[in-house]
């Protein structure tokens, strides 16, 4: 005779909650249950972590989350070595392996991920890095998963129990935010790889480097131009183009600055050159042998420099002032779309 059990799989990680005495098992079908019932408490905590990452801001928060999971995890594997298999270990071993993995994955892979996060502002290419380690992990325990469930049906089968098909609203959920994030993450590197030249473009502005200026400016210039084509054909989610938008914002205000802005702090440089260059000139000049021409090309830098401050503050205020806001909104629109599109549930 068959008896029935209702699936409780989810999309990434195996759930458990925790007892501390051991268990046997009279039959297939409540090893199943004792299994099934074990995954759906890990799944909520897995929920949890997935939705710190899309909701909160606090580093500490989120890497909270997953060392509670690991600790559930690691609990979770006690509870599943000390309880009896049923017929032989082998289903036992196979969901040790599933879970031992996951524990791995979030003691390792996960916590580097937490490390490489810290410098992938640092570069496209560390960004990048540290994106692709994330999709990495999580393609590493969507096949953890999707082994465990052949296993868990070959069991099934194998004591004819027959399987009721569902999916869980964790399950939804998860594979929903697994959906959400790959689009975000594509979003996120299209822009950053735009704006880590505007990084570089700041420190050399800061640094008053005249070759580096320029030659970020139009580093600058031409991938905000080449974002705003691959903009052009990137595919919505859900026929949300918020952030396309937002980042099409951005890239304008990006080309803006690189092409119209910057060339007049350039020129006021050069201009601040050429007054120190004059003024050092003057000032090792003994003054019975300085010329009325040298004083009054002094004294018309002094002029020329003055006026260009006032313009090279007032430039500099516009800027910050608009890059801020093209940030801000850029930001909030991120915030919003995974609030819009992951349940906060």
């Amino acid at each position: 005779m068959k008896t029935s059990i209702k699936t409780l799989f989810a999309i990434s990680l195996f759930a458990i909650s925790i007892n501390s005495f051991s268990q046997s098992f009279s039959n297939a079908s409540e090893y199943l249950d004792f299994v099934a019932a074990e995954q759906e408490e890990i799944t909520k905590k897995m929920w949890r972590y997935t939705k710190a990452l899309a909701h909160s801001k606090n580093d500490r928060n989120i890497n909270s989350k997953r060392k509670a999971l690991i600790k559930t995890t690691e609990q979770a594997i006690e509870k599943i070595e000390k309880a009896d298999g049923y017929d032989g270990n082998e289903y036992k071993n196979q969901v040790l392996k599933h879970m031992r993995l996951n524990e791995s994955l979030l003691k390792n892979e996960y916590a580097d991920i937490v490390d490489m996060k810290s410098v992938a502002e640092q570069s496209y290419d560390l960004m990048e890095a540290y994106i692709l380690a994330q999709e990495l992990a999580d393609e590493k325990m969507k096949e953890s998963q999707m082994e465990y469930e052949t296993n868990f049906y070959s069991f099934a089968a194998k004591n004819n129990i027959n399987i009721i098909e569902s999916e869980s609203d964790l399950g939804k959920k998860m594979a929903i935010s697994n959906e959400v994030f790959q689009h975000y993450n594509k979003m996120y590197l299209i822009y950053f790889k735009v704006y880590i030249n505007e990084v570089y473009l700041m420190d050399a502005l800061n640094k008053q480097d005249v070759s580096a200026i320029q030659q970020n400016a139009n580093a600058l210039s031409q991938s905000a131009k080449d974002g705003l084509e691959i903009l052009k054909t990137v595919e919505t989610y859900k026929n949300d183009n918020s952030i396309v938008e937002s980042t099409k914002s951005a890239f304008e205000f990006f080309i803006d600055e690189a092409d119209n802005q910057i060339p007049k702090l350039v020129d006021f440089l050069i201009l601040n050159e050429d007054f120190e260059t004059i003024k050092t000139t003057l000032e090792k000049t003994p003054e019975r042998k300085r010329t009325k021409d040298q004083i009054d090309t002094y004294n018309k830098k002094v002029k020329e420099v003055n006026k260009g401050v006032k313009t090279y503050n007032s430039i500099n205020q516009n800027l910050n002032s608009n890059r801020q806001k093209a940030l801000n909104n850029l930001n909030m629109t991120n915030e919003k779309f995974l609030a819009r599109h992951i349940p906060n549930d």
